[in-house]
């Protein structure tokens, strides 16, 4: 033994008579394939030059491995091509790409990419397959990316879930609707609530109309802008045989509104909204006795005691007098139905009262909204047929007056009162619509289909136009049978009960 501890100049790692054990070899799966040299491969369309191809295999370690001893064992070449050529095709990411070395010369096609028909489409990998879906749903693929998206959504349950919730996101984005809120929302709204839950003190039902059209007028006023209440708005209402016209703004309109529904709240005892605007206290002395004003005159007064010109800053005193009147005509019991609101040259009971502030929300809102641009659809059927049953109610009361001024054909057949007389049956298509008769020579009559001499059909919507004054009784799209004079005074009549 000599004195560094070796003896004979043997290294101390073998043993006499024993083999040798070779040095560690890295396993299959912990190899970097990145650091494995690729072959330079002959340009396409050329032959391969007469060499060798480096044999593809384990890559070096840092330590050099010691020389195999002549007992070792040594590992077949074929076994291990086959072990190299697995460890190629089947990496531990598939779907990431090997970025070929710039030296490396022309990288080779990837194995799933070459088919044995060249016209057939190529096999995508389930990464840009996924990529693709947004663009599938959208129509906006390739026939062959379709293809190939449709074949894998087959046998993809996830991908096939996302293509249904991104087809289903297309469709609202193609979608024809309208983007306003349906009117009757609200109401459904309101009746799941209280079906839930009773309300304390429920709004009576004669006040809905009114209750719904001032919300749907005010969740417009909601959505414009400051600029927009300057807007201007031209208002329009058929007087002295003709049309008459007036311009004002959009707070103007409501200014209007609020000036009318103060004859409602006078009624019912509430604060007049409009004192200390000049002679608007709630009534005026006429010959001794006080008559309230007319809706008219309290429009015209608001208008010129208010300067400058009103702003958006209306709104909160309407809202707040419409919200008053509403909570005061449910708190008040059930005889304050028929209590009177007058209106100067008229009175009406206060559900009829409230059902005309409601038709002229409706009216007026339509008039905003055409001189903003804003999308606003008719009432709810339902309110919508008890305000053609007011105007149609009114209608003979109003032909008596027009006869009395000289304006409407004499009366032919008077009957005693609450006797069927002459009538004419006002057909009412559409939204809202039915079947009315209309008593000609009195108002004290009754309608009565035995006695109908003419009959005329018109749209809901438009007669709700004809009755507000916005078209004229010869531009109305009446289907029309009968006595010609009937039907033209009953039109006529439809129209006087407009009014600023």
């Amino acid at each position: 033994m000599s004195g560094d501890g070796r003896e004979g100049g043997r290294r101390d790692d073998e043993v006499r008579g024993a083999r040798r054990i070779p040095g560690p070899r890295g396993a299959v799966d912990d190899l970097d394939l990145e650091t494995v040299e690729r072959p330079v491969l002959p340009p396409p369309g050329g032959s391969a030059p007469d060499e060798e191809v480096p044999e593809q295999g384990v890559p070096e370690e840092d330590e050099p491995e010691e020389e195999a001893g002549p007992g070792d064992a040594v590992p077949e070449v074929g076994a291990a091509a086959d072990e190299a050529e697995d460890v190629v095709h089947e990496p531990d990411e598939p779907d990431r790409p090997v970025e070929p070395e710039e030296s490396a010369g022309p990288v080779p096609e990837p194995p799933h990419a070459v088919t044995a028909d060249a016209s057939s489409a190529p096999v995508l990998s389930h990464r840009v397959l996924k990529a693709l879906l947004g663009a599938w749903a959208l129509s906006a693929c390739s026939a062959e990316e379709t293809a190939a998206v449709e074949d894998h959504l087959t046998a993809c349950a996830p991908c096939a879930d996302e293509a249904l919730r991104l087809r289903d996101a297309v469709g609202l984005l193609h979608t024809d609707g309208s983007l306003d809120l349906d009117p009757t929302l609200r109401t459904r709204v309101l009746d799941g609530c209280l079906g839930r839950r009773p309300a304390r003190v429920p709004i009576p039902e004669w006040a809905t109309a009114y209750d719904a059209e001032t919300a749907r007028l005010d969740a417009l006023l909601r959505d414009i802008g400051d600029s927009d209440w300057h807007a201007p708005v031209r208002l329009q209402w058929f007087e002295d045989e003709r049309a008459v016209t007036r311009r004002t703004t959009v707070a103007g309109v409501i200014g209007h509104l609020m000036a009318v529904d103060g004859l409602v709240s006078a009624a019912l005892g509430l604060d007049d909204p409009l004192a200390g605007t000049g002679s608007v206290g709630g009534s005026e002395a006429s010959g001794g006795a006080e008559v309230p004003l007319s809706p008219t005159r309290r429009t015209e007064t608001y208008w010129a005691a208010t300067y400058p010109p009103a702003t958006r800053a209306v709104r909160e005193p309407w809202r707040a007098l419409t919200h008053e009147l509403i909570r005061t005509a449910s708190l008040a019991g059930r005889n304050v139905a028929e209590r009177s609101v007058s209106y100067g040259e008229f009175a009406l009971p206060l559900q009829d009262a409230l059902l005309d502030r409601a038709f002229e929300c409706w009216v007026h809102g339509t008039d905003i909204a055409e001189a903003v641009d804003y999308p606003y659809k008719p009432p709810s059927a339902a309110h919508l047929h008890r305000m053609i049953d007011l105007a149609a109610r009114m209608l003979p009361a109003a032909l008596a007056g027009r006869r009395g001024a000289g304006l409407a054909g004499p009366a032919r057949e008077l009957v005693a009162p609450g006797e069927p007389g002459r009538s004419v049956h006002l057909e009412v298509e559409g939204h809202g619509g039915g079947d009315w008769y209309i008593a000609l020579d009195s108002p004290a009559a009754v309608g009565s289909p035995d006695r109908a001499v003419a009959q005329v059909a018109l749209d809901g919507v438009e007669f709700c136009q004809l009755v507000a004054g916005h078209i004229s009784p010869v531009e109305a799209a009446a289907g029309q049978e009968g006595d010609r004079e009937a039907i033209r005074d009953v039109l006529f009549a439809s129209a006087s009960l407009s009014r600023l």
